[in-house]
């Protein structure tokens, strides 16, 4: 049997939508949940009086062992459909949602948006949509769950899906490309199963629509760029990065450079979900050994790319942004956080180039000495020390960001141009 291709799918909406339930219900209807293991989190869920959260719990799990500092077993966030392998990006439900939404919609290949029937679109809703639409996501399945909680009712669904249709539509998503998908993830139905509570629906489940997911090009024929998401330090074998190769390919025995450090080193082995492997293509998340590299000078946000063609150092960039929701007003000089690939860093906006119409592209106003929500912007961006970004049209994963502060997603945007560090 050939390898199913693998693709990472991410799970946004509003934090009471049902996101966790639905994942749980997803794993468990691929039986990459068992049956054991359901009814051991039923039994917990119901001694901590929360006899509907099972599903929630198999994503929370991951949460739980986070903050246990135990290594995850990737295991837990796989599942497998008749034509993919997915991986899961980032448990849902977190408080800090949107900061790892930010990491993971730029490692996305394709999201499902979920919405409440009950409710409709909330806050989050738009925000995650958004920056799903921004950060480059094309692909969206729209889920509308809880359709048990409106007795599965076709005219509540309607309305819903009009709403939200009529919402994409205006962020820039073309909606006759999109799912919509009526279901229930607490019930199960048309999860896995279609359902004879909503028999006027005739298209496909959620789990048949994920099938429907293009999957993306893979950059193998460019550099290698690997952004890196974590490093461990495991006995027997030393220092461990993980991360996802965005770009090339990564084989034992490869001369790499870290940057921006600059370290160079030999790729010992590589491994994926427990399996040595003898090379890493695009949309792989892997594990690595490197040779004699403390794991003091490798961090989260550093970039592996070939001695030959090190990823770029950027000195200043400039970036087309989206003002997403700002309370006042941004103006040069101002210092949020900057959220690139794996990347966080503080970075000034040192000028306002242009502004654009957010609809056609067309200038509007050179130098403005302010722009604000809604407005879109060239913009000059200084970061607080040298980081490795890339221009998007290079390497589309390493050339998107979203610009945090307030502890709200103020704007979001792509890589235009970079200045090298000297």
């Amino acid at each position: 049997m050939a390898e199913k291709q693998h693709l990472n799918l991410i799970f946004i909406g509003h934090v009471d939508h049902g996101k966790s339930t639905t994942v749980g219900r997803l794993m468990y209807a691929t039986g990459a949940v068992s049956e054991q293991d359901m009814n051991k989190l039923k039994e917990e869920a119901k001694a901590l009086g929360k006899s509907t959260f099972e599903f929630a719990f198999v994503m929370d799990q991951l949460k739980e062992e986070r903050e246990r500092g135990v290594t995850i077993d990737i295991a837990h966030k796989d599942f497998q459909t008749p034509r993919y392998y997915f991986t899961i990006i980032d448990a849902p439900g977190h408080r800090d949602f949107v900061k790892n939404m930010i990491t993971g919609a730029s490692q996305a290949d394709a999201a499902v948006l979920v919405c409440s029937a009950q409710e409709g679109i909330q806050a989050q809703t738009r925000e995650h949509a958004q920056l799903a639409k921004v950060l480059g996501i094309g692909q969206l399945i729209v889920g509308v769950n809880k359709m048990d909680a409106v007795n599965y009712d076709v005219e509540k669904y309607n309305a819903v899906k009009s709403q939200l249709t009529s919402f994409l539509q205006t962020i820039g998503y073309d909606t006759s490309k999109i799912l919509f998908v009526p279901y229930s993830a607490i019930q199960g139905d048309n999860v896995k199963e279609k359902s004879d509570k909503m028999a006027w629906y005739n298209g496909p489940t959620l789990l048949a629509a994920l099938d429907t997911i293009t999957p993306p090009l893979k950059l193998t024929d460019k550099p290698l760029r690997l952004p890196i998401q974590d490093v461990y330090t495991i006995s027997g074998f030393g220092t461990v990065p993980v991360g996802r190769v965005e770009s090339g390919v990564m084989k034992p025995g490869d001369q790499v450079i870290i940057m921006p450090g600059g370290v160079k080193t030999e790729i010992k082995s590589i491994e994926m979900h427990h399996q040595q492997l003898q090379k890493a293509e695009p949309g792989d998340n892997v594990g690595f050994n490197i040779k004699n590299i403390d794991k003091k000078d490798i961090h989260r946000g550093d970039v592996i790319g070939p001695v030959s063609n090190p990823p770029t150092v950027a000195d200043e960039f400039v970036g087309q942004i989206i003002v997403l929701n700002h309370p006042t007003a941004i103006a040069p000089g101002y210092t949020p956080v900057f959220h690139i690939h794996t990347m966080q860093i503080a970075a000034t906006i040192t000028e306002i180039i242009e502004k654009k119409d957010p609809k056609t592209g067309a200038t509007l106003q050179k130098n403005p000495e302010f722009i604000k929500t809604g407005d879109a912007a060239v913009i000059r961006v200084k970061p607080s020390k040298p980081v490795v970004v890339e221009k998007s049209s290079d390497f589309s994963r390493l050339g998107r960001f979203a610009i945090r502060d307030m502890g709200q997603t103020v704007a979001a945007g792509v890589v235009i141009d970079v200045v090298k560090k000297a």
